[in-house]
């Protein structure tokens, strides 16, 4: 999507955000029990999550616009940078300001705001806005405790600094958007305090259709010149037209050219395919032969009473066998299975690498657990579609990790889809308490069912919204100051078995504003077993 479009669609969603701001919002008091009603308006807003402001549910009924999310509107007016840097060739080596984020891993096409409160961290974002090398970019790093140890990771993501905001007590707002993956070679703390690394581009594949383009295409067996190892019929190139003279051979120069070992099976493989091919004419034949003897005048009856009694000649068996070999081979049928191409693997084996194909599968997947955003616009881009579900598939940060150091665009689908079709309950990092199943879901941002939101004190909280949520205890009253979701006021919310902060229940300020309330789930609190 190119700028001209995103800046028509922040346009119009920012006036939405003024059509809601109209609204009379009282703050209103959690209630932990929900009527019947109250469940049937969840459950519709978790089919329609799509929808914008509209009165499609009444007059008096607004319906949460998930647009107004993604904008990060509690930032407050942003202004866009200049002169950004474009995307780099793979294995570019780079010198940039570094972020490390625990419980955040940023993708490509990913959006990750910022609020920069810490003097090191302001020079950073200073030095990102006026080095030459790499412009308004910055490098993001997933940081993570193995007991009182900090952990680096050692595959990040650069980020392009779209739209900041200094305030007036110095302090930054700022917009990011993920650009590429990077390796880091190595790290330093920069004289003015914040941290720094040398970073190197990592080269992406190009998604290709080639096996799915190899299956059918393959050069006939008649064709292969010399030994038919596996390679040489996984990797053989479809013949031309103007080449089928020039690079024919017969079936002597191919049998010539096999080993023992290869021959042996090349005669088994035959006389297998020859004998369920006369097998099935066995009647015709000896009628044929009768009809033969006798125009011919020949006893035929002495003939069969011979090879009954296994008078026949050991040479005369050779021969017969030789001339059904012969038989067989001339046959109009037997050419055509000689000249007809052939997949060494069966189609489902090619399936599992084609990029396209798996791509589809996933945005099938999607579709059918997620449901929003639609994936038609990239399903044709299986690169961009495979970050984008990474970056938004409501797993633990320590998998998302896990798919962000993938390198390969079919292996990283592969897993993705493997994650989709398990995905079905979400449980407390540290006790294993089940919080949310997958039918609990519920998208809150045009996003996707999870996203980045950075609170005043600058830390980034991942988090997977829920219209349902269990084993969860409440603490303090509802805070309308600060929310990510304009006209919902949030309070803490605990797991009630090992009193670790889960994250927050969101609630409607306005009695009009459906869904009336909502779960938001930190992804660093989940544990890695979705099952």
């Amino acid at each position: 999507m190119d700028d001209d479009r995103i800046l028509e669609r922040e346009r119009i969603q920012i006036e939405q955000i003024r059509e809601l701001d109209f609204e009379e919002l009282q703050v209103e008091e959690i209630d932990d029990f929900r009527d019947s009603d109250e469940e049937d308006d969840l459950a519709s807003f978790r089919v329609n999550s799509h929808m914008t402001l509209s009165g499609n549910l009444g007059a008096d009924e607004l319906t949460f616009n998930p647009a107004l999310a993604s904008l990060h509107t509690y930032l407050g007016e942003v202004e866009d940078t200049q002169n950004r840097i474009a995307f780099v060739d793979g294995g570019t080596v780079l010198k940039i300001p570094l972020f490390y984020l625990e419980g955040v891993v940023l993708f490509p096409e990913a959006t990750l705001p910022l609020r920069i409160v810490q003097h090191s961290f302001l020079a950073a974002v200073e030095r990102a806005l006026n080095q030459d090398n790499a412009p308004c970019t910055i490098g993001v790093i997933r940081v993570y405790r193995e007991g009182a140890q900090f952990k680096y990771a050692s595959v990040g993501t650069t980020a392009d600094i779209r739209q900041y905001r200094r305030l007036g007590d110095g302090s930054f707002n700022v917009i990011t958007r993920g650009q590429q993956r990077f390796r880091l070679k190595r790290r330093w703390t920069d004289v003015e305090g914040f941290p720094c690394g040398e970073v190197q581009i990592v080269e992406e594949d190009v998604p290709l259709r080639t096996p799915r383009d190899a299956f059918g295409k393959l050069v006939p067996i008649s064709n292969l010149r010399g030994r038919c190892h596996t390679s040489t019929m996984a990797l053989s190139a479809p013949l031309r037209d103007t080449d089928e003279q020039s690079v024919t051979y017969s079936e002597e120069s191919f049998e010539s050219a096999l080993s023992l070992s290869e021959k042996r099976l090349h005669y088994s493989a035959v006389d297998s395919i020859m004998d369920d091919w006369t097998s099935s004419d066995d009647d015709q034949a000896v009628s044929s032969r009768s009809i033969g003897c006798l125009s011919s005048g020949k006893d035929c009856e002495k003939e069969d009473w011979q090879s009954a009694k296994g008078e026949t000649s050991v040479s005369q068996g050779k021969a017969h066998k030789q001339n059904r070999l012969t038989s067989f081979r001339e046959n109009t049928d037997l050419t055509r299975f000689r000249m007809a191409p052939r997949a060494f693997w069966p189609f489902w084996v090619y399936g599992m690498y084609d990029s396209y194909y798996l791509a589809q599968r996933a945005a099938d997947l999607w579709k059918q657990i997620v449901g929003v955003p639609n994936m038609e616009a990239i399903v044709n881009k299986p690169d961009v579609l495979s970050f984008f579900i990474a970056s938004k598939i409501p797993v633990s940060e320590s998998i998302r990790q896990e798919l962000l150091e993938i390198d390969g665009v079919s292996y990283r689908l592969q897993r993705e889809i493997k994650l989709l079709e398990s995905f079905d309950r979400v449980r407390c990092k540290h006790c294993q308490t089940v919080i949310a199943r997958r039918s609990d879901m519920l998208v809150m941002s045009s996003d996707g069912p999870l996203g980045a939101y950075v609170n005043p004190y600058g830390f980034v909280h991942e988090i997977m919204t829920f219209y349902k949520a269990n084993d969860i205890a409440l603490r303090g009253r509802p805070v309308k100051k600060d929310s990510w979701f304009p006209g919902y006021a949030w309070t803490i919310a605990n797991c009630s078995t090992c009193e670790t902060q889960l994250g927050w229940l969101f609630t409607a300020t306005n009695k009009k504003l459906k869904p009336s309330s909502f779960w938001a789930v930190r992804s660093s609190q989940v544990a890695d077993d979705i099952r």
